[in-house]
């Protein structure tokens, strides 16, 4: 009797391992490249933690071609020749045998643009989450994407929400100095022109400048009426405050930069009003409550405007090598170029380029201490 009882839970036990997950063929990586700590920490690890989860429910559901999906974060702390260091790392993991399907990122403009000099020669995919910089689709790469829209889509449709929507005809045009802050700030001068607008000041300022007194006296002796800010979430605040405290009472409308929650936080209350647009919705807007309670899950905190990138990015190489049966680079690439799917930031569909065919762009006002949508274009 003994013996058949221990028989019959063996037989049992087999059958359960047989039914039960099966054990990975090894490990695939994917690296989120973006500032991890430092003055765009925030941003950064929005980014890492939607490829978390995107991870986590691959993972979940048997994993990738059989592989586990194992997310590294790296930091390029917002610095260029950081990030090409970062580069250099993962030029180095694939020498030694790692199996890299592709890095998400970089986060900005300049840090992406250094690192793609390394990457283009990589057997890998890069998706960026949310630069912009039209030069990234320019230089001929076959493994670059994106799953955001690019400077000239928003400046086009930043210039028309200030001019036909909000009227104003007289502009202060504000900017970064870094490649992302320049190209937009280049762009948006000659979209509003040809909207029949006038640039009356165009300013140039730091990235992480956070006093603002020549320039806000320059704006008010310009006497525009709307400013527009193509930087980030750093600086926005201090300068929307010392507009209103110099009394230029004027629409003031941030690009994608400073679609984060710190624009808010750190503006002392002056941000109330404020326009910003952004490369995705709210995440609020576009998941549920389980959606975020995962997320909450996996990073122990709430998401923040651009994880939803972060985890369309995982998605779009998540479903490339699906579509290509194979982790292959040059593959995987031509599968991507064929995808046809929707995601949270954006409906997946791609130029030969690596743009994404429809590049919505959504219109921000801070009410109430929140990021509420007026608009969305297309």
């Amino acid at each position: 009797m003994v013996k058949r009882l221990c028989l019959a839970l063996l037989v049992v036990a087999l059958l359960g391992g047989a039914c039960g997950p099966r054990k990975p063929k090894g490990e695939v990586i994917v690296y989120v490249a973006a500032p991890l700590s430092g003055f765009q920490a925030n941003g950064g690890q929005t980014v890492l933690g939607g490829a978390r989860l995107k991870a986590e429910e691959i993972n979940e559901a048997g994993g990738l071609l059989g592989y586990e999906v194992v997310v590294i974060g790296l930091d390029d702390e917002s610095d260029s020749e950081v990030a090409v260091a970062v580069a250099e790392g993962v030029k180095a993991a694939i020498a030694q045998g790692k199996r890299v399907l592709g890095v998400v990122g970089h986060y900005n403009s300049g840090q992406t643009i250094a690192a793609m000099k390394i990457y283009k020669d990589l057997p890998l995919i890069v998706i960026t989450p949310t630069a912009s910089a039209m030069e990234l689709t320019q230089q001929g790469y076959t493994n670059f994407f994106r799953v955001n829209a690019n400077n000239a889509t928003q400046a086009r449709v930043d210039a028309e929400y200030l001019v036909k929507a909000l009227g104003a005809q007289r502009l202060a045009l504000v900017y970064n100095d870094d490649p992302y802050g320049i190209d937009l700030g280049r762009l948006m001068a000659q979209e509003l022109e040809a909207l029949g607008a006038r640039v009356a000041v165009n300013l140039q300022v730091a990235v992480e400048q956070s006093t603002f007194a020549q320039e806000v006296e320059q704006i008010k002796a310009a006497q525009p009426d709307g400013v527009f800010y193509g930087g980030y979430e750093v600086e926005a605040p201090y300068l929307v405050a010392e507009l209103k405290e110099a009394g230029v009472e004027v629409d003031f409308l941030a690009s994608d930069g400073a679609f984060l929650s710190a624009t808010i936080d750190e503006a002392a209350g002056a941000a109330e009003g404020i326009y910003v647009s952004g490369f995705a919705p709210s995440p609020a807007q576009v998941v549920g409550e389980e959606w975020i309670r995962a997320y909450q899950e996996v990073e122990y905190r709430n998401p923040d405007t651009y994880s939803i990138n972060g985890y369309s990015a995982l998605a779009v190489l998540v479903e490339g090598a699906k579509k290509a049966k194979s982790f292959d680079a040059r593959k995987v690439a031509q599968a991507i170029r064929q995808l046809r799917f929707d995601t949270p930031a954006a409906p997946i569909a791609y130029t030969a380029e690596g743009e994404l065919q429809t590049q919505p762009i959504y219109i921000f006002q801070v009410q109430n201490d929140t990021f509420v949508q007026v608009a969305v274009t297309p």
